[in-house]
């Protein structure tokens, strides 16, 4: 799939920061398996609330603890009964099975990427 090129502009709209998962959760009511995130993106923004479709690779044991990278500045989204405050980035394999992104070595959490 080929993308429409992005200005740098739009880009820097975009504000992914770093993060570390403070607690992960079933969430049973979604409509696809997924986890109930809770993500401190340090003292600026403080912690936000996620669901993650990340089931096959994750466990909540295994989150717990994890950085991750996310955008944070999309609008809340309501999920079922769940309010999403970010959006955590991964890869996603032709079967639907995501790999987080995250930081190849412990990074402060709120720090920007870009």
């Amino acid at each position: 799939m080929d993308a429409e090129p992005l200005s740098w502009p739009d880009f820097l709209k975009v504000d992914m920061r770093v993060g570390t998962v403070l607690a992960a959760e079933p969430f049973p009511q979604a409509r696809k398996p997924a986890y109930k995130l809770t993500i401190d993106f340090g003292p600026e923004l403080g912690t936000k609330r996620t669901s993650a479709q990340v089931t096959t690779l994750y466990t909540p044991e295994t989150l717990v603890g994890q950085q991750v990278v996310a955008v944070v500045n999309f609008p809340p989204k309501q999920i079922g009964p769940f309010m999403s405050e970010c959006l955590v980035l991964g890869s996603v394999d032709a079967a639907g099975t995501v790999t987080l992104l995250t930081p190849n070595r412990p990074a402060d959490n709120g720090l920007r990427i870009g």
